[in-house]
């Protein structure tokens, strides 16, 4: 089954609504380490801490071994680049600390794991129809999808890449426009 963003993509292809997309790369998310009162540890992508807050405070956040929804931070390195190496450059270089001994690993349950698959496929999936009824604009996204808006270009599906800020400026001049996660292309 097909997610939905992708069937109403299409649809508005079909019927010329203007559909403006902003895939979001990764390192545009926080990433927390997290771990549960049983102390299974997980990560979890926020796109900033007040997502994360909210999240736990409605108790949305569970372990993925236990289900338990009593989650906190676990203590973590800062991520810093430095003299124009790439973070994961810094993390594939980052040496665990000898006071605090590294977690037993933790069997990942079948059900969990048919879980992540199911969602990368269907990111894949959202990927290829992106790509199929949408024009790609590179860094003028947000100049584009302006255009579009104000009828000074034909309307049309588009996605690129834009920051943060100009997504959220974009919102409130209210150009419609989301942000979706971006699988690299050698995962599709």
């Amino acid at each position: 089954m097909a997610p939905r963003t992708c069937n109403r993509l299409a649809r508005r292809a079909r019927t010329g609504h203007v559909s403006v997309i902003s895939p979001t790369i990764y390192h545009a998310m926080i990433l927390f380490d997290l771990k549960c009162s049983l102390d299974h540890r997980f990560e979890g992508w926020f796109r900033n801490g007040a997502a994360y807050d909210a999240q736990v405070a409605a108790h949305a956040i569970t372990c993925p071994v236990c289900g338990d929804a009593k989650v906190t931070k676990a203590p973590m390195a800062p991520a810093i680049a430095k003299g124009g190496r790439s973070r994961e450059k810094e993390a594939v270089a980052a040496v665990p600390s000898v006071t605090e001994p590294a977690p037993a690993p933790t069997a990942v349950p079948d059900a969990v794991k048919e879980a992540q698959a199911e969602i990368l496929r269907q990111l894949r999936d959202l990927r290829r129809q992106v790509e199929k009824n949408a024009d790609y604009v590179g860094d003028r996204f947000a100049e584009e999808a302006r255009k579009i808006h104000y009828g000074e270009v034909e309307s049309r599906a588009i996605y690129g890449e834009t920051s943060p800020q100009q997504a959220e400026a974009l919102r409130e001049e209210g150009v419609p426009v989301t942000s979706i996660p971006w699988l690299p292309a050698e995962n599709g």
